[in-house]
């Protein structure tokens, strides 16, 4: 039976001593975050850095983010652009993300960061009409699973070739593997879009198809997912490239 190992006590004592470098202002920040009722929506500083880090290995200058909540991943986001870069954020939540801009403030990053406070689908058409198709480098998606589909879509549109695509919570505490679980979130009108994304990022044995449908004609764009395993201690990296 495959498992994969569990992350706790010494041994996630170990990963965040050597692996982990958090800085005190995001402490704060997800400190802050984690008294709020909706704690769980905050991903962990281990995703923050992971996400820091492949923004800086592709050199990322424009991105966008679905979902920002109170601000821990575009802030980790921003400060991976130079001083010059861009990072356009959706969100519907003015309460949320005015934790966000206070941080934001004081990491001196804000002026890297364009939030909207509407429908991330208007946000997302809104780039494309700017003529921003093909032209940001990377995008993180981490809000309502319902969207994910179009969400997905429409980032496919405005990453260019060699960019990536980051999508959190593709495997959603297990859920894709449960049969029996019925929550609106994995399992909606059409089925469970979570679910089917997963399934699709590999492609059955001696195939060569593109492990998603939204990349086609030969476009390359990396397919990042992120994924908690192990109670947020453990960073699941799965990514394909179109052959």
């Amino acid at each position: 039976m495959k498992s994969w190992p569990k992350i706790d006590g010494a041994l996630a004592d170990y990963v965040d001593a050597n692996w982990l470098r958090e800085s005190p202002l995001k402490r704060r920040l997800r400190e802050e975050t984690a008294k709020l009722p909706q704690a769980g929506m905050q991903i962990s500083a281990h995703q923050g850095q992971q996400i820091a880090w492949l923004a800086r290995a592709i050199g990322a200058r424009r991105a966008v983010e679905v979902g920002t909540f109170t601000g821990y991943s575009s802030l980790s986001i921003a400060e991976a652009l130079p001083a010059d870069g861009k990072l356009w954020c959706c969100d519907v939540s003015e309460q949320w993300t005015g934790i966000a801009r206070r941080y934001w403030k004081e990491a001196g990053v804000e002026s890297r960061i364009e939030l909207t406070i509407a429908p991330a689908l208007k946000t997302l058409d809104g780039l494309v009409a700017q003529d921003l198709a093909g032209r940001l480098d990377l995008a993180f998606i981490d809000a309502n699973k319902d969207g994910y589909d179009a969400y997905y879509e429409r980032c496919l549109k405005l990453v260019r070739p060699g960019g990536i695509v980051l999508i959190d919570n593709v495997l959603w505490g297990g859920s894709v593997a449960n049969l029996a679980d019925k929550d609106a979130d994995t399992e909606g009108p059409e089925g469970s879009w979570v679910k089917r994304m997963s399934e699709a990022l590999t492609p059955p044995p001696a195939t060569r198809a593109p492990p998603l449908r939204g990349i086609r004609e030969g476009e390359k764009k990396i397919i990042v997912t992120l994924t908690h395993v192990a109670e947020d201690r453990m960073l699941d990296l799965v990514a394909r490239l179109d052959a």
